[in-house]
């Protein structure tokens, strides 16, 4: 949850809109990926959307008004221009003097006027109007400009000058306006396209005759309407000027970051660039903190695993480990972890490489490896500021982990990941790498192994039917799912005619016993360890995904991709 719906419940519960027991119902109702509480309460009807605003309004003294787009003056798109409306959020109503009125649907972007009154050089007052209006002004008032089409029918085989500068990149956001040069645009076009499908990742991949972009959505690449492959350098070149690399250097990789707000909020960019045969290929990891803002509920935990998981962080010491391939969602797990037990009175402390979000009220360290300052250096040092609890990124090597293990022992709560395809296979990853078995025994308390499957898109889901094929892969697990009704999505304009939308995890918890602690003594190997936690009760990942199907979250496809090497 963020600070802002945490603001939003304050203010609902003084006003006695809502209870916290309709608050605790509407967070563990939530089933899309980025819904808020808030969001469910309007959903079901608890609150209006719009008595939220003129509640939240009031607050600030905003008034809240309704929007008629043909009333709108059209000569206002001088003022204030497309791309600039719909970064921020806003549409211009009036223009008196040298004060220029805006709607905006989110009163508590606090910042938006700020940056508007930067941007136009003039005063910029805002009034607060419901979401669709805004939307349907916007669409009125600027019909199209957006389109990439139209972006596209601007360029032209002229020189695009890549030092031209936006008031955007002056005040260090980054981000340009419509008097920009065409390909800074469509730079700024890519990226504000991905924020607007929840990608994760942008792929610029020069092939030997076009020039492909790819999004990464929801784990899946989509391909995009590319750029003309005469544009391929200039576009290269500017999003290389942007994450500040060395646009000279063309043989080497580089690694850069570029900072943006994208309708009001802030993204932080990571830019990694690798020569290949036509060019550079340049991925754009996008970090989003309001992505980051979950709960557990929000991670997809069924009801035991999510109290069986409360417990162990709820735990005075030890080490917890979250095991997984990359992007298999450890660091939100983690995060959400840390949100879940930040409290006044603990100490939070975290190192990591690189440090992806900032987070309120905990000690966030950032490796450095240029200065001596890696993984093992860094732990030794905050473990002299006397923490309660310690993240570090991930377990590399025997001394990070014989600290992380001694930290445990005395009288820490130590969260890490490691790259094991189980949760069982943590105990051997750390022993294979030199940690004695009696600490390893000792100190871990638990791993949980997790991978992302996506959800079925609620707005167009319909009912199937198990295929032969699907039945054989799933072999004696098939018969859980005789008795469920299964589910997949159509396709739709609202999932992109992916059928899906948004992901959620499948998790295999495995508590350290008394049994598995005499094993890891014995330097047992990770299938005995295995065995000895499935007669203990624990869930595998596959037996997680197919509850999960069985509830209707996702897909058998998607659970079947997801847990290839999962043994029965």
């Amino acid at each position: 949850m963020t600070s802002n719906d945490d603001y939003v419940l304050q203010v609902l519960q003084e006003q006695g809109m809502v209870t916290p027991e309709l608050i605790d119902q509407a967070a563990m109702s939530l089933k899309q990926e980025g819904e808020t509480v808030v969001d469910q309460l309007v959903k079901t009807g608890v609150v209006t959307e719009e008595d939220l605003l003129h509640l939240i309004a009031s607050q600030f003294g905003m008034e809240v008004v309704s929007i008629d787009p043909s009333e709108i003056n059209p000569d206002l798109k001088t003022i204030l221009s497309s791309d600039d409306a719909r970064k921020y959020g806003v549409v211009p109503l009036v223009k008196n003097g040298d004060t220029l009125t805006v709607a905006m649907s989110d009163p508590l972007n606090y910042d938006t006027l700020d940056r508007l009154r930067s941007v136009l050089k003039c005063n910029v007052e805002g009034v607060v109007a419901p979401r669709k209006d805004v939307a349907a002004a916007l669409d009125a008032l600027y019909p199209g400009e957006s389109d990439m089409e139209s972006l596209m029918g601007e360029l032209d085989d002229g020189d695009v000058d890549l030092s031209a500068r936006s008031l955007d990149d002056q005040l260090g956001t980054g981000e340009t306006t419509e008097t920009d040069a065409p390909v800074i645009k469509l730079v700024s076009l890519i990226i504000m396209e991905a924020f607007r499908r929840r990608a994760s990742d942008i792929h610029l991949e020069p092939l030997e005759r076009r020039f492909r972009v790819r999004y990464r959505i929801d784990g899946a690449l989509q391909e995009m309407e590319p750029p003309p492959k005469r544009l391929q350098s200039a576009i290269l070149q500017r999003v290389k000027i942007m994450s500040g690399m060395k646009i000279s250097e063309k043989r080497v990789p580089q690694d850069g970051r570029i900072q943006v707000n994208v309708q009001g909020r802030d993204l932080d960019l990571r830019v990694s660039s690798v020569p290949t045969n036509h060019g550079e290929s340049i991925v754009m990891r996008i970090l989003d903190k309001q992505n980051l803002a979950l709960g557990l509920p929000q991670l997809g935990f069924l009801s035991d695993d999510q109290q069986r998981f409360e417990r162990l962080i709820a735990l005075p010491d030890g080490v917890l480990l979250v095991t997984g391939p990359t992007g298999s969602g450890k660091t939100t797990t983690l995060y959400a972890c840390l949100g879940q037990i930040n409290q006044p009175d603990r100490k939070i402390i975290t190192v990591e490489d690189p440090v992806e979000y900032q987070m309120s009220g905990v000690n966030q360290v950032q490796v450095n490896r240029d200065v001596g300052l890696d993984f093992a250096a860094a732990l030794r040092s905050i473990l002299r500021q006397a923490p309660n609890i310690v993240m570090i990124g991930e377990i590399r090597d025997e001394e990070t982990a014989d600290i992380a293990m001694e930290a445990a022992l005395t009288g820490h709560l130590v969260f890490s990941t490691l790259h094991t395809n189980d949760a069982p296979s943590a105990i051997t990853r750390l022993l294979d790498i030199g940690v004695k078995p009696y600490l390893v025994a000792s100190a871990v308390q638990a791993a949980m192994a997790q991978r992302l499957v996506r959800c079925i898109c609620q707005e167009c889901k319909e009912q199937r039917a198990p295929t032969e094929r699907e039945l054989k892969m799933l072999g004696p697990a098939a018969a859980r799912l005789q008795q469920a009704t299964l589910w997949k999505g159509r396709g739709c304009p609202a999932c992109s005619l992916t059928g899906y939308k948004g992901r959620k995890g499948i998790f295999e918890i495995f508590p350290i016993t008394d049994a598995v602690q005499r094993m890891i003594f014995d330097q047992r190997p990770a299938n005995e360890l295995r065995i000895s936690a499935r007669e203990a009760g624990m869930r595998t990942l596959r037996e997680d995904g197919l509850l999960k199907v069985a509830s209707g979250m996702t897909t058998l496809d998607e659970v079947l991709r997801a847990t290839m090497g999962d043994a029965d």
